[in-house]
């Protein structure tokens, strides 16, 4: 078959029309896939920056899971401790609800006899013998004898303000083997009451004392333990104290000498209130365990001692970044808050002992600073999680737009390309027309 022999014009306009056909092609492929890259024919440079860019995307994405993760163990941990925090707050609580109930259980060391006031006195001055005991003056310049209360005199106590002007109670916890000393001096004039010496005694902060209606003097200790008390007079405050050690003027008080050197044990009453107040703070005790024990996320219990590990991007050995958080053992034992007692036990809190509950809210006020430090522990954990989730969203979205600004088509670009080629297309078809009616013209000139 012989071939066809197309006149110039006609294979110009055909030529032209094939061209544009093909562009066509093009641009309706891209935007029927919405890329302007689709192999690495297209565009070798731009498809394969764009694929790497893509996968490190995808991989930073994957990430984003175990970072949210990471977060929520961190929060579980953190709402754990604020938990455990109210409870020790609630342990302190009772510990003061057990301290307010502690004035039966003080050791109180009594006068005996009637060497304050006795009857005589009250018949003689028509006063009580409280009134009488408080008003008798401690001594006199040069006398030492004892001087009973009168109508018209007050009496004493017979030391000599004079020779030994200084006074000193001792008032000293455990005796045996003093756990504490206290001395209280007081400068003797001639005015110097017994009212004087209570006082002193109450303003110490150490004890306290009162006169009763019998007239006997009364001291009572701060604490649950053995309780000592002291009274010597000399001729300077030294002097005075060393008289005090041995208690030398405890008679002349209503005082046994012995109350200085061997002391008055608690009463021995067991509070009520107190042995109700101990299965509430072991109870309270024994939630810390159980809260902490409950605090975990997916597995992992940052309370419990477990170890967390969050990464942050894609890479492997030394190139990787993440944050490791390691836990804390949460348990009331660790926090250093012993089991509640009714009695004197090592390692326990005696709940009948003041020294004791003392010491207890010392230990809850140090659990609480072990529990803030973790608590900002945490959080400063928790921030840096926040951080890098939000970074790794960010960058995995600069790595998809800049993925998408490679090989993304512009629709509007395209759009207005495609319609572009479809006029000129039409012209193509117009001049193809003209050119084959100016050739069938020719042929007419023959015909």
């Amino acid at each position: 078959m012989a071939n066809t022999i197309l006149s110039n014009g006609v294979r110009n306009n055909l030529l032209t029309l094939q061209q544009t056909t093909a562009q066509q092609g093009v641009i309706q492929n891209r935007l029927a896939t919405g890329r302007k890259v689709n192999s690495a024919i297209d565009n070798p440079v731009n498809y394969f920056t764009a694929a790497s860019l893509s996968d490190r995307s995808s991989q930073l994405t994957g990430l984003l899971d175990g970072i949210s993760n990471g977060i929520q163990t961190i929060q579980t941990a953190s709402k754990g401790i604020d938990g455990i925090t109210k409870l020790v707050q609630s342990l302190q609580s009772t510990v003061k609800q057990a301290q307010a109930d502690a004035a039966q259980n003080r050791p109180t060391v009594v006068g005996t006899g009637t060497t304050l006031a006795g009857a005589a006195e009250q018949q003689a001055t028509n006063k009580s013998l409280k009134d009488i005991a408080l008003d008798k003056r401690i001594g006199s310049a040069g006398d030492t004898t004892v001087t009973t209360a009168t109508a018209s005199a007050a009496g004493d106590l017979g030391i000599d303000v004079t020779a030994t002007p200084e006074l000193n109670i001792q008032i000293v916890t455990n005796p045996a083997a003093p756990t504490s000393t206290t001395n209280i001096g007081i400068t003797l004039t001639a005015n110097t009451t017994v009212r004087d010496v209570v006082n002193a005694i109450n303003a110490s902060g150490v004890a306290s004392a009162f006169v009763d209606e019998k007239g006997i003097l009364n001291v009572k200790g701060i604490g649950s333990e053995q309780l000592g008390v002291g009274i010597g007079a000399g001729a300077n405050a030294a002097a005075a104290v060393t008289d005090s050690a041995t208690g030398l003027q405890n008679t002349k008080f209503g005082l046994a000498a012995t109350d200085r050197t061997t002391g008055i044990a608690s009463s021995g009453i067991t509070s009520a209130v107190r042995s109700n107040l101990i299965d509430q703070f072991n109870d309270l005790r024994n939630k810390i365990d159980d809260l902490a024990k409950d605090s975990s996320y997916n597995g992992i219990n940052l309370l419990a001692g477990d170890r967390l590990s969050i990464v942050f991007n894609e890479k492997t050995g030394k190139n990787q970044t993440k944050l490791d958080i390691q836990g804390s053992n949460i348990t009331s034992d660790n926090l250093g808050i012993p089991r509640a007692v009714n009695t004197q036990l090592a390692g326990f809190i005696n709940f009948q002992n003041d020294a004791d509950l003392d010491k207890a809210t010392a230990s809850l006020t140090g659990a609480l600073t072990s529990l803030k430090s973790l608590a900002s522990t945490f959080g400063s954990n928790l921030s840096v999680a926040q951080t890098r989730q939000d970074f790794t969203k960010e960058l995995a979205n600069v790595l998809t737009t800049g993925a998408g600004n490679l090989v993304l088509a512009d629709p509007n670009e395209e759009g207005a390309s495609l319609l572009a080629l479809n006029t000129r297309q039409q012209l193509s078809q117009t001049a193809l027309s003209l050119a084959n009616q100016a050739d069938q013209g020719v042929l007419r000139l023959f015909g």
